[in-house]
């Protein structure tokens, strides 16, 4: 699929089908994200690949918004290894896995692979019922999947505002 198209018809899929992302596929989503960039290279990005029942049931504890998808990755960054910005302020450790999870959304797509990014959850809770290290943040969750019948875009998915309203050149 061509670049243009995957970024113009991916959507939040909010209603999944009973049936399992291919391992091959989940591999090359996973594969997409491991090469995504970083600052400085740290690759301070981990991704828990969440199946099983009890996992499954962690996510369900922690947020509705899973959908029934049978896949949720869990997108989280070693705080230890960050790049401290100038002014310390700031670092990279949301903005790369941010990136990390930009790859996993758009190579799902490009996959074949319907997806849904979800923040509605509070990661302390989530990282405590998956036993994560104490020195990782959780930023986002992805479920994967594949379509029900009947689930598909909001109606107003293709509605964006024009670039004069979202660009400045100064």
């Amino acid at each position: 699929m061509e670049f243009k198209d995957v970024i113009r018809n991916r959507y939040s899929c909010k209603k999944y089908a009973d049936k399992q992302v291919e391992s091959e596929k989940l591999t090359a989503i996973l594969e997409a994200a491991r090469l995504a960039p970083t600052a400085k290279n740290l690759q301070e990005q981990h991704i828990y690949v969440l199946q099983s029942a009890d996992a499954l049931a962690a996510i369900d504890a922690v947020t509705p918004c899973r959908y029934g998808a049978p896949t949720v990755l869990v997108v989280a960054y070693n705080k230890d290894n960050v790049f401290t910005y100038p002014g310390g302020k700031r670092d990279s450790g949301a903005e790369d896995a941010t990136i990390v999870a930009t790859h996993l959304m758009l190579a799902a797509a490009d996959n074949g692979v319907d997806n849904c990014w979800i923040n509605f959850f509070d990661p302390d809770k989530l990282a405590e019922a998956l036993h994560l290290p104490e020195n990782e943040e959780i930023l986002m969750l992805l479920d994967l999947g594949y379509a029900a019948a009947g689930a598909g875009p909001l109606p107003n998915h293709a509605s964006r505002k024009p670039l004069s309203e979202t660009v400045s050149y100064l």
